[in-house]
């Protein structure tokens, strides 16, 4: 990597060390890691030639590969489609930036001094670039084998979250697709709502087949049949394994609330 006399060797190498001990990796060449830390505003200050924009490039690739093999070993009972949604619940900017967060990546990154300026240490699509660009100079620099076990130690909690019906999704159309296969009904929600029109509560109620199933309260309808749908997602889910495989009714598995 060319580097102007303004950027200290030494300081590009101590990041370098520091990236390795953060994904418990040790990078045989530290070009690699020097260049996934580069953000492009860093190399136009320094006159530096190379950026982590290449790296990302190629770690998007990799980590969708192996998130998607993944999916499709572990979980043999998820259709196509909800291999996608997994896929692209694991595979996003908020999802990659997060990882960074807990790597303390932001930390790393190297930064012009007008994205330093501006909080870019935090900014949710640095890291995510930043994140992807670290799993391809990994893959280049160690191989495939060693890259997937680190995907897998990184995004393994996350896919098993999701599957389980935690963190962020669209519950509603989850439980419409869950519940049209597996119960052949399609869900119903009642609004209820109290307080002043400023600070109204809203409580959603969602019946499957005329049966109670989930119940949530929110600031806005919306918010309200999200919390309700969940609760009745995470229930029909309990209970789908043992659907499919018997083939009886969701009731000999998962009761619905009442």
């Amino acid at each position: 990597m060319a580097r102007s006399e303004a950027v200290p060797a030494d300081s590009l190498g101590r990041d370098a060390v520091a990236l390795g001990r953060a994904v418990r990796v040790r990078f045989r060449e530290r070009s690699l890691a020097e260049a996934a830390l580069t953000h492009r505003s860093f190399a136009f200050e320094n006159g530096l030639s190379v950026t982590n924009e290449r790296l990302e490039f190629l770690g998007d690739a990799v980590l969708g590969l192996v998130i998607t093999d993944l999916a499709y070993r572990e979980f043999p009972e998820l259709s196509e489609g909800e291999l996608a949604k997994l896929r692209a619940a694991i595979v996003n900017m908020a999802s990659l930036a997060e990882v960074a967060r807990e790597l303390d990546l932001g930390e790393l990154v190297l930064l012009g001094k007008g994205e330093e300026m501006s909080g870019g240490r935090n900014k949710t699509s640095i890291l995510a670039d930043a994140m992807e660009a670290v799993l391809g100079a990994v893959y280049l620099d160690r191989g495939l084998a060693t890259t997937r076990k680190l995907i897998e130690r990184l995004f393994w909690p996350r896919m098993e979250a999701y599957v389980r019906g935690e963190g962020d999704r669209d519950y509603k159309t989850g439980l419409q697709e869950m519940a049209s296969q597996d119960l052949g009904s399609v869900p119903e929600y009642r609004i209820v709502s109290r307080g002043p029109d400023h600070a109204k509560e809203f409580t959603a109620t969602v019946y499957l087949g005329g049966k109670r199933w989930g119940q949530g309260r929110g600031r806005s309808k919306k918010e309200a049949e999200q919390r309700a749908a969940r609760e009745a997602f995470v229930r029909l889910r309990a209970g789908s394994g043992a659907i499919r495989g018997r083939g009886a009714g969701v009731h000999d598995s998962v009761e619905p609330l009442g």
